[in-house]
């Protein structure tokens, strides 16, 4: 375990900080700002997901033709679809962090292992529990929207663009899918810590403190409609159905490896970031940190820890100020 650091509790933490993405930095920095957009924001993760989107267009989605009315047939095979994707992914990680264990608690930010005794989750039991929700609510609703996506399309309702006619607009279109869909998950998981919808909605995400690849999605029914309306943006923009496609993967299989429990996986000589700290420090501390270090949102409005003490405590004072502001409006 050479290269790792432990906080005070013996759990695993990252040596360095959180510090905002080289694209927002002043002055402007070119050629590390290329690099980041190319390399670093996009290996290997969004690769994938834009990887498994083009197979899952070419052959693995019903017909436009077909998808002009709604019918029981191709809407069970945009599920069966998107769930398998999910099992690839969260399923993957999960059969080699957690199951195969092959690289034990090396980078892995909880010392724990998932509950499986713990009446909290359905059948007492962590993992069962997240894909209960994961399956039955989560991949429900993402295909929901994703098919009407489709069906407007199909109806010539939405305007649909060339794959290859206009690269530059494709390209803007991909990264649209990452930087839009971080703005509109800060959002909603803003949204989402509004006292009466936790209550009712986001604590049973939050119920997941030590978090695993099935934690990803593994939200309430409310939540789920929140978080993948993000989809619904193809309802009213020009673009290809690839991208109705890439959105709805990047949405579904994208938070399994950020909520993986491991900063890094290792195979072999070979290492893959995949934990996000930035967001396993919000599942820690809980009011802080609703975005990802894609958007600068947490930044913008005061809720960014980095990791350090000194963040923390900053964190700490802007929570017990703002529940005296709060505590003053009442009285």
């Amino acid at each position: 375990m050479t290269g790792q650091t432990y906080n005070p509790t013996g759990d695993y933490q990252p040596e360095s900080t959180v510090e905002p993405p080289v694209i927002y930095a002043w002055p402007p920095r070119p050629m590390a700002a290329l690099k980041y957009l190319l390399i670093d924001m996009m290996f290997p993760w969004n690769y994938l997901y834009i990887g498994l989107a083009l197979i899952c267009w070419t052959w693995f989605t019903p017909s436009m033709s077909s998808m002009a009315s709604f019918e029981f047939g191709w809407l069970a095979a945009l599920w069966l679809r998107n769930a398998v994707v999910l099992t690839l992914v969260a399923g993957g990680l999960h059969w080699w962090l957690y199951m195969r264990k092959r690289q034990d608690q090396e980078f892995k930010f909880h010392r724990r292992w998932m509950d499986t005794n713990n009446d909290k989750f359905l059948w007492g039991d962590q993992v069962r529990d997240n894909m209960f929700w994961c399956y039955v609510s989560g991949i429900t609703i993402a295909t929901g929207f994703e098919a009407v996506a489709y069906w407007l399309h199909a109806n010539g309702q939405v305007i649909s663009t060339g794959l290859t006619g206009n690269p530059l607009y494709l390209v803007a279109c991909v990264y649209g899918v990452f930087f839009l869909g971080t703005m509109h998950f800060y959002l909603i998981h803003r949204f989402s810590h509004w006292p009466p919808l936790y209550r009712i909605s986001h604590e049973l995400h939050h119920r997941n403190v030590n978090t695993g690849p099935w934690t990803g999605i593994s939200m309430h029914p409310i939540e789920h409609l929140l978080y993948f309306s993000s989809i619904a943006l193809t309802w009213l923009i020009p673009v290809h159905p690839f991208i109705i496609v890439l959105i709805s993967l990047w949405f579904i299989a994208g938070p399994a490896p950020s909520h993986c429990g491991f900063d890094y996986v290792r195979i072999g000589r070979f290492r893959f970031n995949t934990g996000d700290w930035f967001h396993q420090l919000h599942h820690q501390y809980f009011d802080l940190n609703y975005g990802n270090m894609l958007s600068p949102m947490d930044r913008l409005f005061g809720s960014w820890h980095n990791g350090s003490k000194d963040s923390l405590m900053a964190q700490k004072d802007r929570a017990r100020a703002r529940r005296k502001t709060r505590a003053g409006a009442v009285t």
